[in-house]
């Protein structure tokens, strides 16, 4: 079940390098301040940091106590505390109020902010207003690549979606240049480089700039990775705002995945404890089902469940010395995957109670028809029966942000009618949310005369151009036009299926949407690898609103092995969905790749629509 690979893929990287480096560099920053000291840590960095160095290796370096960043006073009696925080004003001011307070008791303490993943100049300006800027000392802990797994790095960076995306924000290309660098320094320079996206060319620039400056030491290595793909995740909104329905995207949308884990209550441990999973290749049943879809897992469970009790049941005509053999060898490896076994059919028994409780069916049926653009007024009423009901503010969202790509945009008469009927079910705070999403090019009004392509096509121009600053609401909305039903016939992101789509011998990337839709960030990644370039698909290029954005860089490849020609590395910037890691890494299988992902943070339909929310659901 799980994707064999052919003999003569290529080798993947070791990335346990990473951990050891970031843990090195830690370590190194914590010993700077000598002695015992209290360690106050922001709730997003736990995750990462039990990942990297868990609590005995901090003790073993003199952390004496370990206290969340939260909004109340710090009990610490330490003489010294230490901030591990992301680089955030409600951060600093958090810890100017507690220097201050030392100050107003007559307490001197030494001080110390590691800032993750880099320091913001903005931050150090709060420390200076504060008046606490020379009682603190400041550091860095260049900590951006956290490997989730053999082939998924994550830069564990939620907000670099809504940062990028929404607000414009481009503080953090700097840190993707940075880990792209370090990649490059430890694996040998990356052969092609193809990106689409204003994020991707920016990120890629100043990447360029680090390797120049530095060029002299990475010359010599022979490069590992043979492509690398930058990918802005605006190009392509609709993979990530459809349901999943392959194993470890369903488990994402059901339990939420955080840093590679994954929290299952009572309902799937069958306990009355809650158990956290690590989801990886380790976990051998679960590295046999997570790319398949959701239709195949009972079935394969079962089947394991009956090879499991075979294997027990040898037991009963075996003499004294077998049961000495099975018992020293294989009996803690049967134990072990027995549990596995347990709490993987556990999770699909509750995904189907949550599923079938919500109509799971209805649901994806309305998606499917939405991608075809089939029945878009029986799937308008589908979604405002969805409000109506209240079923979830965050799914009626998505799906009404699923319509408004498919469609390029709402008719003012439906978006009006569907936005009135969200803020009279919801409540009028989710007022704010429209704006944003409407900026962000995810929920749009199709603007009168739509059809005035050559008009159009000139704004977009207007408004993808660097010069042109930020040009009206309605200009960048009109820029932002999704064209996907062009880009879908283009490209036949739709397959046409004689008869029943087989999912358990899946034909195409498609499997990953019931055999509906192949994601469109996967078939460009194809296309491209096909052609070694962008050439042939200017018009795709056109349509996506990236002309000046898609870029090409080659290198000769005459020097270099076969084998990393085959290895290729995507970079998803704004997130990732574990359907696209499916679908790439089946396309891999079939074409004798292998590929890595890095991506900014692993995202799915809900995390995107929450990134946009105002209100906290």
């Amino acid at each position: 079940m799980a994707f064999p690979h052919r003999p003569d893929a290529p080798e993947l990287p070791d990335f346990s390098m990473l951990k050891r480096l970031a843990r090195d560099q830690l370590i190194y920053l914590l010993e700077q301040l000598p002695g015992k000291k209290d360690l106050f840590i922001e709730a997003d960095l736990m995750s990462p940091l039990d990942r990297i160095a868990n609590v005995s290796i901090l003790k073993q370096h003199e952390v004496d106590k370990l206290y969340k960043v939260e909004n109340k006073p710090a009990l610490s009696s330490n003489e010294q505390l230490c901030f591990l925080v992301r680089p955030r004003i409600k951060n600093m001011r958090y810890i100017a109020n507690l220097v201050n307070a030392d100050k107003l008791a007559g307490r001197t303490r030494k001080y110390k902010v590691i800032f993750s993943p880099q320091k913001f100049y903005a931050c150090e300006m709060v420390l200076e207003e504060e008046g606490i800027y020379g009682d603190v000392s400041c550091d860095e802990w260049a900590f951006s690549l956290l490997p989730l797994d053999v082939d998924l790095l994550s830069m564990e960076l939620p907000e670099f979606f809504r940062d990028y995306f929404l607000e414009g924000d481009q503080r953090w290309t700097n840190t993707v240049a940075q880990a792209l660098h370090l990649l490059s320094t430890l694996y040998g320079s990356f052969l092609n480089c193809y990106g689409v996206g204003r994020c991707a060319r920016m990120s890629y620039e100043l990447w360029r700039k680090l390797e120049e400056e530095e060029d002299s030491e990475t010359k010599g290595r022979k490069p590992e990775i043979g492509h690398i793909f930058l990918l802005d995740r605006d190009m392509d909104f609709v993979t990530a705002l459809c349901s999943q329905v392959v194993y470890e995207g369903l488990v994402d949308d059901t339990f939420r995945i955080k840093c590679g884990s994954v929290d299952f209550g009572p309902e799937v441990t069958s306990s009355d404890k809650s158990l956290k999973v690590l989801l990886n290749t380790e976990d051998k049943v679960f590295n046999e089902i997570r790319n398949e879809h959701f239709s195949n897992v009972f079935g394969f469970l079962s089947q394991k469940a009956r090879n499991l009790q075979a294997q027990y049941d040898r037991r009963r005509g075996m003499d004294i010395k077998q049961m000495k053999n099975f018992v020293s060898q294989e009996l803690k490896g049967l134990k072990q995957e027995h549990r596995l076994l347990s709490l993987h059919i556990g999770a699909c028994e509750s995904i189907m109670k949550k599923k079938t409780k919500q109509d799971f069916q209805e649901l994806i049926k309305t998606e499917h028809a939405l991608l075809e653009g089939f029945n878009i007024r029986e799937s308008t009423n589908y979604i405002e029966e969805h409000i109506d009901r209240q079923v979830s503010p965050i799914e009626s969202l998505r799906l009404m942000c699923l319509l408004s790509i498919t469609e390029n945009g709402l008719i003012p008469k439906d978006y009006r009618s569907l936005k009135t009927q969200y803020l009279q079910s919801y409540g009028p705070e989710h007022l704010l949310t429209f704006s944003n999403l409407r900026r962000a090019g995810l929920l749009t009004e199709q603007a009168p005369g739509d059809t005035l392509t050559a008009v159009e096509s000139k704004v977009s121009k207007l408004v993808t151009d660097k010069a042109a600053g930020k040009i009206t609401d309605a200009f960048s909305s009109l820029a932002k036009r999704s064209n996907f039903r062009a880009i879908s016939k283009k490209l036949n992101l739709i397959p046409r299926v004689d008869g029943e789509y087989d999912l358990k011998v899946p034909r195409d990337m498609a499997y990953v949407f019931s055999g509906a839709y192949v994601p469109l960030s996967c078939r460009i990644i194809e296309q491209v690898l096909e052609r070694r370039s962008w050439q042939g698909l200017d018009e795709v290029v056109r349509l996506l609103n990236c002309s000046e954005f898609a870029f090409t860089d080659m290198t000769k490849e005459d020097k270099t092995s076969s084998e990393s020609l085959r290895l290729i590395l995507v970079v998803f910037l704004g997130g990732c969905t574990f359907s696209e890691i499916s679908a790439l890494r089946f396309l891999g299988k079939e074409k004798g790749y292998r590929f890595i992902f890095l991506t900014t943070a692993i995202t799915n339909s809900a995390r995107l629509m929450e990134a946009m929310s105002e209100v906290k659901v």
